[in-house]
C-alpha cells in the first residue's frame, strides 16, 4: 500500500465519512449510469394495461389509452376471455422504461433526475433512490407544499414573502421540498421561488433540493420520458398545446412519477407520496442516531376541497399546518375561522366563507358537502397546535421561514414529550435547522430554566456540526465551558474534524506512529489522541513552549492536578513535579485552539471572546496561522489562514492599547509574563515569532523595551549625561543622572499624602511596601549593567579595535608581529568567544537548531563571522615567512572593509538612522537583480565590440577587460577612443598582441589604418548608451524611488520590530568591552562548563507571577477586552457602511408596513362591501316576502327569511352556549376497526334538538334500533347501531386508580399511581375493563392480576373514593350504543399489597412484556377522555 494512499484512508477515517467505497473510487460516468440503470430495472416498475376494452370514446380503452399504446396480448387476451375491465385485475407491472436525468428549455442548462414508479412501489425504496443513487443529503426538515393545483392570482407582497421564506427555510435548514411537480397553482410558484434561488446563487453548495411526485397518466409529452436505456432526454414544456394534461415544472430538481396504468386521471399521486412522506418523517435526524425523526410540516396556499382533505388528514397524522392567509380559496376560509370558539363556526358561517372565496364555483357544492367540511374545519381548528395561520397584517410570525419554524416548535411542544424532553427535543430540531434566531426567540425563553447539563450535547452537535451563531447562544445561556470540555470531549471534537490542513497533518503524524509500532493496516489507531494534538501544536507554536497537553505517562498526575486548579490557575496544592507544572486545564483556550486550528473564523472569534488569555490567545492564534500559511499547499486557503492571523494580530494590538491606556504597569506585566495557557511563553515572545511586527512597534511595547535597554538607569536620561557619567561615575551619586527607583520612590512621596488623606477619612489603614533607595554599589552596577552603557562601550572598543587594525595595516605590520599587531590577535579573539557566547546563549529555550537558524539569519551576525573568518585566512597566510606574507596583508586589508561594513551595526539603535538602513539593505537587493539585467547589455555589447575591434585576441586580461571592463566604464561616462579612426594611434596598440602593457591593435588594412565598419561600432555605442545610461540607469533610479516610497512607511515599523533583538543582546552581554569581555568569557565557562551552575534567569523578558497576582491581572485584562470589544462595535455601527445597511433596511421596513397597511385597510374595505352586499341581499328578500304576503291577501305566505345583520366573523352565534362543548371522540370520520365513515356531524347538530339531519344518517346494521333505546347522551355521533360495543344503551366499565406514597432521596414523598401501557392505542391508561350491573370490579381484571391480588382488591373496594362516573368520549360510540365509567382509587397503605403489586408487576414484564409501571409522571392518563 502506497503513502499517498494510507493517507487518504486515514483523513477518511478521522473524518468520520460514512460514504461507501464507491464515492471515493474514480468511476467513469458511464459506468456509474449502467449501475443506476440496473438498479432501478430491478426495483423499480412501472404499470400498463393488459387488456383492451373499448371505454366510452372508439379506439380509447377503458384505461384511458389508445388502442396502438397497447401491446398485442392486451387487445387479443387469452388469458381474460369473458370478462369485464378492472382496473385492479388487469393492470399489471413491468419494469420501468422512463427513467434518468431530465434537461429543460430555458437560460442556464437547468437539468434534474426523474423516474416513473408504480403506485406499489414501496417507499423504502424510493427513499434509497433519493439518498444513495441520486446522491441526496438526507433531510433536516421536510416541506410538503399544498394547495391549488390551478393558476391562481397570488398578491406580488404574499408572492415575495412566500418564496423569500420557503427558499430561507429550506436554504437553512437542508430541507427537502416536495410538492406535485407540474407547472402550475402551488407548484408553480414553488418553481419559481427555487429559480429565483438559483439565479442569485452560484455555488452549487446552496442548491434547493425540489421533488416533484406527480400523476404520469396526465403529463403532456411524457413520450419524449420514455428511454427503455436510460438516460438523458429533453422535455419541452408545450404550456400552450397541452390542453386537459400538465407539464411538468422546469425548476424542480428530481421528480417521481406516479403511474397506476391510466391516462388522464388525476390524483393518483397523493397515497404514494403520504407514504413517502411518511417514512422520511420516520427517519432520524442526522446523520447519528437520535430519538429525533425528519419533521415534516405542510404549507397551504389556495386550494379546494381536496387540499381541504389533505389539511386533514395530515393533521390527523400529526402534521403542523402553515396556512397562508390571502393566497385564496379554502387557505382563507380556514384562516377566518382560525381562533373562533367552536359553536361560531357554523354551517351557515361555512356557507357564507365558501361563497366569498370561492366564487363561482360555490354553486356546485351540495349542502351534504358543506356540512362535511364544516365537520373537518371544526376538527381542524380544534388541533391548535397543529395549525398556524401566517397572516401577512401581523408581525408575530415576521416572515413565512419564521412562521413555518415556529409551527414545527409548537407542534412538538405539545407532542407526547413533555418538560425537560420536550424542550430538548425543539433544541435538537432548532440546532440541526441551524436557525439560532428561532431557538433565541421560541426555546430559550423565561419559562425553560436550562442547566449547563442539559446543553451539553447540543453544544457538541453545534460545535461539530460548526453553527457559530448557536453555539453564543448557548454560551449566553449557561454552558459552562469548564464542565463541558472534558478530555474525552475535547478528543471527540478532533476527530470531527472536516476534511482541513490540520487533519492531514495530524493523519502523517498518526501514519507515522503506526509504522513506528509495525502497524500495517491502515485502519488501526486512526484514533486521534491529545499527545498527537499537543506534538501538533507545539510544531506550530516553536519548541520553545511547553506541551499544552500532558503525555500519556504524566496523565494521572495531570488529572489530579487539574482536580487541586482554581478557576483559571493552579492551586497551592498542585503536585510539585516539574513536569507538570505547565500543564493544566483551560477549557476556553482548549476550544479557541480546536477552531483556529480549522482555520475557523467565525468559531474562533465566539471562543477568543471567552478567553481570559486572550492577548497570548489572538497572538499565538497569529503564529499558529501563519505557520500553517507557510506549510500549506493550498494557495487560496493559505490566503485566508493570513487574512485570520492579522486579524488577531489586530485583536492583540486593540486589546493591549485599551490595557495601555488604563494601566502602564499591568499592561507592560501582560507582556513579559509567563503564560500557562500557551506553554509558559510570553506575549512578547510570541509577538516576535508570529513576527507581529506592528504589535512590538506599539508604543507600550516600545516603552517597555526602552526601559530594558536602558536598565536601572531612568529613560528620560540625555545621552550626553550617561557617556559623562561612563568616564566619571562619582557623578551618578550627586544625581547627575536619574535612576528609576528614584522616579519610583519621588511617585510614592507624591501618593503619600492622598493615602494619608484617604487613611483619615476610612479610618482604615493600608500596608504599603516602602522602596529603599539604591545604594552606591548598587547605582555603580546599575550604571556599567545597563544595555544602553554596554552599547556606548562597545562602540568605544569598536572604533578602538577599528584604528588599531587600520595603524597596523598602514604603519606597523612586519614580519615579526609586534605588540600592537599581537594586541589586535588578543583583541579578536575575545570577539570571537563573544560570538560563541551568543551562538550558545539560550534563555528561552529555542535548541540548538533552531538558535543556529536565528543565528545565521541576521546579516550582522554574517558580516562577524564572514570578518573572523577572513582574519584567520589572512593571519594564516601572513605568520609564515614566505611568499604569502603580502598575500595575507592583502587579505586583511580587504577584511578591515568588512570590518568598518560592520559598524553600520551601531546606527540600528538610532531612531533617525536604524529605519534608514533599512531602506539601504532594500536597495542593495533591488540593484542586486538589477545588474543581472545590466549585465545582459554590458555584455552583448562588450562582446560584440570586442569581436569587431580585435582579432583572435588571446589573453585573457586583456578579453575581460574589452568584453566586460570597458563597457561598464562606458556607463560612468568613460566613451573608448578605438571605435572610430579619428583617434586611432598606432603606437599605443601592440600589433601582434606580444606587449603585456598594450592592448592588441584592431584589424588593419594595406593603409595601416583600422578595416573595422566605423559606422557600425557607432551606432553600436549609441544605441549602448541609450539603453544602458539613459534607460537601465534610470530604470534603477525609479526603482530605488518605489523601493524608498514603499518601505519608508514601514521601516519605523520594521525598526523597532528588530530593535528588540538588539536590546536583548546587549541585555545579557558581558559589561567589559573587548578586549577585557574575554575575562568575563572565563568567568562564564568556569560558572557554566565547569561548575555546571544555572544560567541566570532575567525578569526583564520572562517572569512568573504569583498565583493571587496571576488571577488579578487576567481578571483585569479580560475587563480591558470586554471595553475593547464594546468598542469596536460602537465604531461599526457608527461607520458609514453601516449607517447606510441601517438606513436601507429601516426603508425597507417601513415601505414593507406602508404595503401591508394599504392590503389590510383594502381588505378592510372589501370585507365592509361584502357586509353592504349581504344586507341588501337580505333587504331585497325581506322585501319580496312582504309582496309575497300582501299578494297572498290573507292566505298563509311562505316562512319569513332568517334576516342576519351579523358579520361572517359572528353569524356563527345561533347558541347561547358559547362555552358548551361536545362530544369529540365519537364524531371521528373514521369508526375505529371498519372501513366505514361516519356521517358528519358538525358542532352545532350535536345536539338531539336540533333537526333536519336525521334522514342523511347512515346504520351500521340493517335492522333499525328499538324505539325503547334512549339515544346517546352527548348528543349525534354520525352513525347508528350498537357498533363495536358488546350492547346498545350504556356499555358499563371500571377503572381503578391504585395510589401509594414513595419517597424520594430528597426526603419528600411522591404520590405514584399504577399504569398500563397499551400498545394498540400507543399511550398510557388505567387498569380496569367493561363490568356487568352487578359487578364492583372488572372480570377481566381478575385475569390479568391473579385471583389472590383480585379478591384483595376487592375487599378493598368498601374504603374506595369515587373520583369520577358517568358518560365517556368514546371512538366506539354510536347513536344507539356508548361508554359510561366508574373511576375509582384505591389507596395502599398495606406493605404486604404493595409487595403483591410490585411482584406482579415484575411478572408481567417477564411473562407477556406488557410495560406495567409504577409512574408519577402526567403523561399516565385513562385511554378515553372522560
Amino acid at each position: 500500500m502506497g503513502v499517498s494512499e494510507v493517507e487518504s484512508n486515514l483523513v477518511h477515517s478521522l473524518a468520520h465519512s460514512i460514504a461507501t467505497t464507491s464515492k471515493h473510487l474514480s468511476l467513469s460516468p458511464s459506468f456509474q449510469r449502467c449501475t443506476l440503470a440496473s438498479w432501478i430495472r430491478e426495483h423499480i416498475r412501472k404499470k400498463e394495461c393488459f387488456f383492451y376494452e373499448t371505454g366510452d370514446r372508439e379506439g380509447v380503452c377503458k384505461c384511458g389509452y389508445p388502442k396502438i399504446h397497447h401491446v398485442d396480448e392486451a387487445i387479443k387476451p387469452e388469458d381474460f376471455v369473458g370478462e369485464s375491465w378492472n382496473r385492479h385485475r388487469h393492470i399489471c407491472e413491468v419494469p420501468t422504461d422512463a427513467y434518468g436525468d431530465i434537461s429543460f428549455d430555458g437560460v442556464g442548462q437547468k437539468t434534474g433526475k426523474y423516474v416513473r414508479v408504480s403506485t406499489d412501489t414501496r417507499p423504502e425504496v424510493l427513499y434509497q433512490l433519493l439518498t444513495e443513487h441520486w446522491n441526496l443529503t438526507p433531510p433536516n426538515l421536510l416541506i410538503s407544499v399544498t394547495g391549488g393545483a390551478k393558476n391562481f392570482y397570488l398578491k406580488a407582497h404574499l408572492k415575495n414573502m412566500f418564496h423569500r421564506g420557503l427558499i430561507k427555510v429550506a436554504h437553512t435548514t437542508g430541507a427537502w421540498i416536495i410538492t406535485g411537480g407540474t407547472h402550475t397553482g402551488v407548484m408553480k410558484h414553488v418553481g419559481q421561488a427555487v429559480r429565483d434561488h438559483a439565479l442569485s446563487s452560484s455555488s452549487m453548495r446552496g442548491q434547493i433540493v425540489a421533488i416533484g411526485v406527480a400523476t404520469w397518466g396526465t403529463l403532456h409529452n411524457r413520450h419524449a420520458l420514455v428511454q427503455p436505456e436510460g438516460f438523458s432526454t429533453h422535455y419541452s414544456m408545450d404550456i400552450q398545446g397541452q390542453g386537459h394534461l400538465t407539464c411538468l415544472d422546469d425548476n424542480h430538481t428530481h421528480f417521481l412519477l406516479v403511474d397506476d396504468g391510466t391516462h388522464g386521471r388525476y390524483g393518483v399521486e397523493i397515497e404514494l407520496r403520504s407514504r413517502l412522506e411518511k417514512l422520511i418523517s420516520q427517519q432520524p435526524l442526522g446523520t447519528k442516531e437520535s430519538d429525533v425523526t425528519i419533521p415534516v410540516v405542510c404549507v397551504v396556499l389556495d386550494g379546494g376541497p381536496g387540499t381541504l382533505n389533505t389539511i386533514f388528514n395530515a393533521m390527523l397524522n400529526g402534521t403542523p399546518c402553515v396556512i397562508l392567509e390571502g393566497s385564496g380559496r379554502i387557505a382563507d376560509v380556514i384562516a377566518q375561522v382560525a381562533g373562533l370558539p367552536m359553536t361560531r363556526v357554523t354551517i351557515a358561517l361555512i356557507h357564507q366563507l365558501m361563497k366569498r372565496f370561492f366564487g363561482h364555483e360555490y354553486e356546485t357544492f351540495s349542502a351534504h358537502k358543506i356540512i362535511e367540511w364544516t365537520k373537518k374545519i371544526q376538527d381542524i381548528i380544534r388541533m391548535p397546535h397543529l395549525l398556524t395561520v401566517f397572516r401577512i397584517s401581523e408581525d408575530k410570525h415576521g416572515d413565512v421561514d419564521v412562521a413555518i419554524l415556529q409551527a414545527l416548535l409548537k407542534a412538538s411542544r405539545n407532542s407526547e414529550s413533555l418538560g425537560r424532553e420536550s424542550w430538548q427535543t425543539q433544541l435538537e430540531l432548532a440546532i440541526a435547522w441551524n436557525r439560532a434566531d428561532i431557538a433565541e426567540t421560541e426555546i430559550f425563553t423565561e419559562e425553560s430554566q436550562w442547566k449547563s447539563s442539559d446543553l451539553e450535547e447540543a453544544m457538541l452537535s453545534a460545535l461539530i456540526g460548526d453553527k457559530p451563531e448557536f453555539v453564543r447562544l448557548l454560551l449566553e445561556n449557561g454552558v459552562s465551558l469548564r464542565h463541558f470540555l472534558k478530555e474525552n470531549t475535547l478528543c471527540e471534537l478532533y476527530n470531527q474534524l472536516p476534511n482541513c490542513f490540520l487533519l492531514r497533518k495530524l493523519a502523517k503524524r498518526l501514519q507515522s506512529d503506526r509504522w513506528g509500532r509495525g502497524q500495517v493496516s491502515s485502519r488501526q489507531g486512526t484514533t486521534i489522541s491529545m499527545t498527537h494534538v499537543s506534538d501538533e501544536v507545539r510544531h506550530l507554536l516553536g519548541s520553545f513552549t511547553k506541551p499544552l497537553y500532558p503525555p500519556p505517562n504524566m496523565r494521572s498526575v495531570s488529572f489530579a492536578f487539574l482536580q487541586l486548579s482554581g478557576k483559571g490557575g493552579v492551586s497551592s496544592q498542585a503536585p510539585s513535579q516539574p513536569q507538570t507544572v505547565g500543564v493544566f486545564r483551560d477549557p476556553e483556550r482548549d476550544l479557541f485552539l480546536w477552531a483556529v486550528l480549522q482555520n475557523n473564523k467565525e468559531m474562533a472569534e465566539i471562543a477568543w471572546e471567552q478567553c481570559r488569555d486572550c492577548m497570548s490567545a489572538a497572538l499565538a492564534a497569529s503564529k499558529i496561522l501563519k505557520k500553517m500559511a507557510q506549510e500549506g499547499s493550498d494557495a487560496d486557503e493559505a490566503e485566508e489562514m493570513k487574512k485570520l492571523a492579522n486579524l488577531y494580530e489586530t485583536r492583540a494590538i486593540g486589546v493591549f492599547s485599551e490595557c495601555y491606556s488604563c494601566d502602564e504597569e499591568r499592561a507592560q506585566k501582560l507582556l513579559v509574563r509567563a503564560s500557562p495557557s500557551w506553554g509558559r511563553t510570553t506575549c512578547l515572545r510570541l509577538a516576535l515569532e508570529a513576527d507581529d511586527k506592528s504589535f512590538v512597534a506599539q508604543s507600550g511595547v516600545q516603552a517597555v523595551l526602552t526601559q530594558i535597554w536602558c536598565g536601572e538607569l531612568g529613560v528620560d536620561n540625555p545621552v550626553w549625561r550617561v557617556l559623562i557619567c561612563m568616564l566619571f561615575f562619582p557623578l551618578i551619586y550627586t544625581g547627575f543622572v536619574a535612576f528609576r527607583r528614584d522616579e519610583a520612590i519621588q511617585r510614592e512621596a507624591e501618593k503619600k499624602g492622598e493615602m494619608i488623606t484617604m487613611e483619615n477619612i476610612t479610618g482604615s489603614s493600608v500596608r504599603r511596601k516602602r522602596l529603599k533607595p539604591l545604594s552606591c554599589w548598587s547605582r555603580l552596577v546599575g550604571l556599567y549593567g545597563s544595555p544602553q552603557v554596554k552599547f556606548y562601550w562597545n562602540i568605544v572598543a569598536y572604533f578602538a579595535f577599528l584604528f588599531l587594525f587600520a595603524v597596523v595595516l598602514m604603519i606597523d605590520f612586519q614580519a615579526t608581529p609586534s605588540a600592537g599587531e599581537l594586541l589586535l590577535y588578543i583583541w579578536l579573539i575575545s570577539l570571537v568567544c563573544e560570538e560563541v557566547r551568543q551562538l550558545f546563549h539560550d534563555p528561552d529555550g529555542f535548541g540548538c537548531r533552531k538558535k543556529a537558524r536565528m543565528y545565521i539569519n541576521d546579516l550582522w551576525n554574517i558580516l562577524d563571522v564572514l570578518s573572523i573568518l577572513i582574519f584567520i585566512v589572512g593571519l594564516a597566510c601572513r605568520l609564515p615567512a614566505c611568499w604569502l606574507f603580502y598575500a595575507g596583508k592583502v587579505i586583511l586589508c580587504v577584511d578591515f572593509v568588512v570590518f568598518c561594513l560592520r559598524l553600520m551595526a551601531i546606527f540600528t539603535i538610532s531612531r533617525t538612522l536604524g529605519p534608514k538602513i533599512i531602506i539601504v539593505r532594500r536597495m542593495m537587493m533591488d540593484m542586486f537583480f538589477f545588474m543581472f539585467l545590466l549585465s545582459i547589455w554590458v555584455v552583448a555589447y562588450g562582446v560584440a565590440k570586442q569581436g569587431i575591434l580585435i582579432h583572435n585576441e588571446n589573453r585573457l586580461d586583456w578579453i575581460v577587460r574589452g568584453a566586460v571592463y570597458e563597457p561598464y566604464l562606458i556607463i560612468f561616462g568613460n566613451v573608448p577612443t578605438n571605435v572610430d579612426n579619428a583617434g586611432f594611434d598606432l603606437d599605443s596598440c601592440s600589433m601582434n598582441g606580444t606587449d603585456p602593457l598594450k592592448p592588441k591593435c584592431p584589424v588593419l588594412n594595406e593603409n595601416h589604418k583600422p578595416a573595422f565598419p566605423e559606422w557600425l561600432t557607432i551606432i553600436m555605442l549609441c544605441v549602448y548608451l541609450l539603453f544602458a545610461n539613459i534607460l537601465l540607469l534610470n530604470l534603477l533610479i525609479a526603482i530605488f524611488n518605489f523601493t524608498f516610497q514603499e518601505v519608508q512607511d514601514n521601516t519605523d515599523r520594521i525598526w523597532k520590530f528588530q530593535r528588540y533583538e538588539l536590546i536583548k543582546e546587549y541585555h545579557s552581554r558581558p559589561a567589559a568591552p573587548p578586549p577585557f569581555i574575554i575575562l568575563s568569557h572565563l568567568y562564564l565557562f568556569l560558572k557554566h562548563v565547569v561548575l555546571r551552575r544555572p544560567p541566570a534567569k532575567y525578569k526583564e523578558f520572562k517572569d512568573k507571577l504569583p498565583q493571587a497576582e496571576e488571577e488579578e491581572l487576567l481578571s483585569w485584562e479580560a475587563l480591558m477586552k470586554d471595553n475593547y470589544l464594546l468598542s469596536t462595535r460602537q465604531e461599526q455601527s457608527q461607520s458609514m457602511e453601516r449607517r447606510i445597511d441601517d438606513t436601507a433596511r429601516k426603508v425597507s421596513t417601513i415601505l414593507e408596513r406602508m404595503e401591508r397597511e394599504e392590503e389590510a385597510s383594502s381588505a378592510a374595505v372589501v370585507k365592509r362591501l361584502a357586509r353592504l352586499e349581504e344586507q341588501v341581499i337580505q333587504s331585497a328578500k325581506a322585501l319580496q316576502w312582504i309582496m309575497d304576503s300582501l299578494k297572498s291577501q290573507g292566505h298563509p305566505a311562505k316562512e319569513a327569511p332568517l334576516l342576519s345583520h351579523e358579520s361572517p366573523e359572528t353569524l356563527g352565534q345561533v347558541s347561547e352556549k358559547d362555552k358548551a362543548s361536545f362530544h369529540v371522540n365519537a364524531r371521528q370520520f373514521y369508526y375505529p376497526g371498519t372501513k366505514l365513515v361516519r356521517f358528519p356531524v358538525p358542532e352545532e347538530k350535536v345536539p338531539w334538538e336540533v333537526i333536519n339531519i336525521s334522514q342523511l344518517m347512515m346504520a351500521t346494521e340493517p335492522q333499525q334500533p328499538p324505539d325503547h333505546v334512549d339515544g346517546n347522551p352527548g348528543g349525534r355521533t354520525g352513525i347508528r347501531g350498537r357498533g363495536a360495543l358488546d350492547c346498545l344503551g350504556p356499555n358499563l366499565e371500571t377503572d381503578l386508580v391504585l395510589t401509594r406514597y414513595s419517597w424520594r432521596d430528597s426526603g419528600r414523598s411522591i404520590l405514584d399511581f399504577l399504569a398500563i401501557w397499551d400498545e394498540s392505542e400507543g399511550a398510557w391508561a388505567l387498569p380496569g375493563g367493561p363490568v356487568q350491573s352487578n359487578e364492583l370490579l372488572p372480570a377481566t381484571l381478575e385475569t390479568i392480576i391473579g385471583k389472590r391480588l383480585y379478591e384483595k382488591l376487592n375487599e378493598l373496594l368498601l374504603s374506595v373514593f369515587q373520583v369520577f362516573e358517568g358518560y365517556v368520549d368514546d371512538c366506539r360510540n354510536t347513536d344507539n350504543a356508548w361508554v359510561e365509567t366508574t373511576v375509582l382509587n384505591i389507596h395502599l397503605d398495606n406493605a404486604g399489597l404493595i409487595a403483591d403489586i410490585n411482584q406482579m408487576v415484575m411478572h408481567f414484564k417477564t411473562l407477556y412484556n406488557f410495560n406495567i409501571t409504577s409512574c408519577s409522571c402526567p403523561c399516565c392518563r385513562h385511554r378515553y377522555s372522560c
